[in-house]
């Protein structure tokens, strides 16, 4: 016999979903497989043609308690527990005339589907198992001798490896089955748990959560925090696959706010979305619209050349190109060659997208010397209801964040003389999905359906709103025709370019920093007045602003109007809500109440 091979001479089988019962029992008895069972199972199998041995004919005793009771037995358990490599416990078991048991094949009564029906208490504990987990528990802990198998889809694979190998089973196979099935009685256990504490003590509750390991960080939000590791929820798979590179903390975090915002945006407006991630905000969204001459000559592409998919990439890397600088990258579609050749020369840590086109692919698996990350989403994925997160040893758990941000619901209470046109909605649908995915306090200013202006996390709201307002301003700035018109000497990088060209417009270097910023000109260029710049920016209106969470003072939309904001979108719910509503009439702005916070931490 190969090393680490079991041989299965007998299994006890007893099962309650009865799945595939008909094909594996002909399959044990091929394979000359003593086959040991109970009531109902050993019936189907018997069905079958398959010889059974009654498990009460091994025990010496009849099934007890309306069949509670049936291999709860010491020559049961004594074949499953023991060691094959101790000599004492083999001589026990002759002593005792108790022969080992080499496979248990069981699954459990279906207590959570019981409880998921309503049924009552009494039928409920009804479903609790326990001769089941209790073998279970004993195959597994005994896994290097007996292997052990708790669901009917687990049944082609084993029996695969028994015909490969004479009706054997390898040490790795017998070990992993055992993982699934504790992982397995653990659940069960929980599920337990859960009900009994709910029953008998409603205002505490206790989670059933398990996780099932997915694989290895890099390290933590820092390097010092290793080893870090991700997890799926046990029955949801991952929303994701790691096509190329490692994931770190901070990635994730990026990247699965990130898709959860371009899926969003898509099934929202039906247009090709992209979002560029930093720290867990975005720096940019957007969908696919047209770029100007001017924003195309700004974001340094040609229009011509362009994908939808690409377009959305441009438009959503163009809103803080200075913050988008080693970003993570979401895109809603197929990453299609226009849109990797953008993202070739870009620095960025990874993507993920709905799929990858050959070229593509390739394009960006040479990226960072073929370590960027590329991660492929799963758009049949479907989240658990509820999220947790764990602070300082303490789990808080929510029902996930649901809320559907939709053009109906952005235009469901206008509250203001003006009302909002179909860009309009289309802008705040934008930047109040935007919200929805950026750290809290939280505002967006949106235009041409992209975000151009982002402040996160701060905890004056009148602070978000002056954060992003001057982002805003350097985002319109960019396109002044002094800037546009820049000469830079031949050989400076891209993002050289992008920040010169943001220190030009925030006029505010130090004499030395100007010293050397001059060096990166041809011609050093004349300032751009701070009357320039206002004169620039007051041609520009139309602008929305989506808060996530009600404003409390006028001052918000007195500093929204300094940056050509005519459209604003918020829950509402202030005590201050006539106060801002009257400064919107004042403004001659239109503003809407949509009734739902989007705090996000």
């Amino acid at each position: 016999m190969a090393e680490g091979l079991v041989h299965v001479k007998r299994a006890l089988v007893s099962v309650f979903d009865k799945q595939g019962i008909d094909v594996l029992g002909p399959a044990l008895a091929r394979h000359g497989v003593t086959v040991l069972s109970t009531g109902g199972t050993a019936a189907a199998l018997r069905k079958a043609g398959v010889p059974v041995v009654d498990v009460q004919d091994v025990t010496k005793w009849p099934e007890m308690l309306g069949g509670r009771v049936k291999t709860l037995h010491p020559a049961i358990h004594g074949g499953l527990l023991a060691n094959r490599k101790e000599e004492q416990h083999l001589k026990e078991l002759a002593d005792l005339n108790i022969e080992p048991i080499d496979m248990v094949i069981s699954n459990l009564y279906p207590f959570e589907k019981t409880v998921a029906s309503g049924k009552g208490f009494e039928d409920c504990i009804e479903m609790i198992d326990i001769g089941g987990p209790t073998m279970v528990r004993a195959a597994a802990k005994n896994c290097d001798s007996v292997a052990v198998v708790t669901s009917p889809d687990q049944y082609e694979a084993v029996l695969a490896e028994m015909d490969k190998t004479g009706g054997a089973l390898s040490v790795a196979t017998r070990r992993k089955l055992a993982a699934k099935a504790f992982t397995r009685t653990c659940e069960y256990d929980a599920a337990v748990a859960a009900y009994m504490t709910k029953e008998t003590t409603p205002d505490q509750a206790v989670s059933s959560r398990l996780y099932v390991q997915g694989g290895a960080l890099r390290y933590g939000a820092n390097p010092h925090q290793s080893p870090a590791s991700y997890a799926s929820v046990l029955g949801h798979a991952l929303p994701f696959r790691v096509v190329n590179g490692q994931p770190g903390y901070i990635n994730l975090m990026d990247a699965l706010n990130a898709w959860q915002l371009v899926r969003e945006l898509n099934s929202a407006l039906d247009l090709p979305a992209a979002a560029s991630f930093k720290h867990v905000s975005p720096a940019g969204a957007a969908v696919a619209t047209p770029l100007s001459a001017q924003l195309a000559k700004a974001y340094e592409v040609d229009p011509s050349t362009l994908s939808d998919q690409a377009l959305a990439y441009v438009r959503a890397r163009g809103a803080d190109p200075l913050s988008s600088y080693g970003d993570f990258v979401a895109i809603s579609g197929v990453v299609d060659e226009s849109t990797a050749r953008l993202l070739q020369f870009e620095v960025s840590d990874g993507i993920i997208a709905s799929g990858f086109e050959p070229a593509a692919l390739e394009i960006l698996k040479a990226k960072k010397k073929g370590r960027y990350l590329i991660l492929e989403g799963n758009l049949k994925y479907a989240a658990p209801a509820d999220e947790v997160k764990e602070v300082f040893g303490v789990a808080l758990t929510q029902i996930r964040n649901t809320a559907t941000i939709t053009p109906d619901l952005v235009n469901s209470k206008v509250v203001t003389k003006q009302s909002i046109h179909q860009e309009a909605l289309r802008d705040l649908v934008v930047a109040t999905i935007a919200v929805k995915y950026t750290q809290s306090n939280s505002v967006c200013y949106a235009a041409e359906g992209q975000v151009i202006g982002v402040g996160a996390g701060q905890q004056s709201r009148v602070d978000c709103v002056k954060l992003a307002g001057r982002k805003v301003d350097t985002w319109r700035a960019r396109t002044h025709p002094k800037v546009l018109n820049l000469k830079f000497k031949a050989g400076v990088k891209k993002q050289a370019r992008i920040n010169a060209r943001v220190a030009y417009i925030s006029n505010d270097m130090t004499p030395q920093e100007k010293t050397h910023w001059e060096e990166l000109f041809e011609e050093v260029p004349e300032p751009l007045t701070m009357e320039e710049s206002r004169e620039w920016a007051a041609s520009f209106k139309n602008v929305s602003l989506s808060s996530d969470a009600f404003f409390p003072f006028r001052d918000n939309i007195d500093q929204a109007a300094k940056h050509g904001v005519a459209f604003v979108t918020q829950p509402g719910g202030s005590v201050q809500d006539d106060t801002v509503i009257e400064a919107c009439d004042e403004y001659g702005m239109a503003m809407s109440f949509t009734g739902t916070r989007l705090f996000h931490h």
